[in-house]
């Protein structure tokens, strides 16, 4: 199994990254936000989640070793598969707790691509004791740079949702928004502007 890889990262299409090994090239699915931490051609070190199945065998990636626990506790869940669990962790940890905290499965279904509001609701209760069991997983990491919690109320991501954007394109706007943006109407505006 691998845990790790230490070597040269190229960045390919979004949330693809290839991992030079001694001349070895590890394909690599990562996160957006750790796609975005990493710098194209440059020494780097990836914690590694090793997926096996009798059809095929993946590798997932991250910048941060409490990311890839909670990608594994994910995908342990019923119903989540490595995929889901990829976008739930390029999730800002800030949302996934006030997710949790204000039992909003709507802010869940809108966020993350491939959830619905019953599999929302599902994975609502299974976030709650994984946060019980470990709150560490949910404090603020590093790859959020700041990120401020009302630039991602539920009816901005909806709104760029229902436009056709993709959860992870929508978070990746909404975090380069100026500070002074206050309704939803002027931060979906600006997202837009930005896409």
């Amino acid at each position: 199994m691998i845990t790790r890889l230490q070597g040269i990262i190229e960045r390919l299409s979004a949330t693809e990254a290839l991992v030079d090994v001694h001349g070895v090239g590890y394909g690599v699915s990562v996160p957006v936000d750790t796609w975005e931490h990493v710098k194209d051609g440059s020494e780097g070190t990836l914690w590694i989640s090793t997926y096996v199945r009798e059809d095929r065998l993946e590798l997932y990636g991250f910048a941060e070793r409490v990311t890839l626990t909670l990608f594994e506790l994910l995908i342990a869940q019923s119903g989540i598969g490595p995929r889901v669990g990829l976008e739930l962790c390029a999730v800002p940890r800030e949302l996934l707790l006030r997710a949790v905290q204000e039992d909003d499965a709507d802010l869940l279904s809108s966020s993350v691509k491939g959830i619905g509001k019953k599999r929302a609701e599902k994975l609502l209760l299974e976030l709650k004791s994984l946060m019980e069991k470990q709150p560490e997983l949910f404090r603020g990491s590093g790859s959020t740079n700041g990120i401020r919690a009302n630039q991602f109320d539920q009816d901005t991501i909806a709104a760029l949702a229902g436009l056709g954007y993709d959860t992870q394109t929508i978070l990746r706007a909404l975090k380069e928004l100026p500070p002074e943006l206050s309704s939803t109407e002027e931060r979906v505006t600006a997202a837009l502007r930005a896409l």
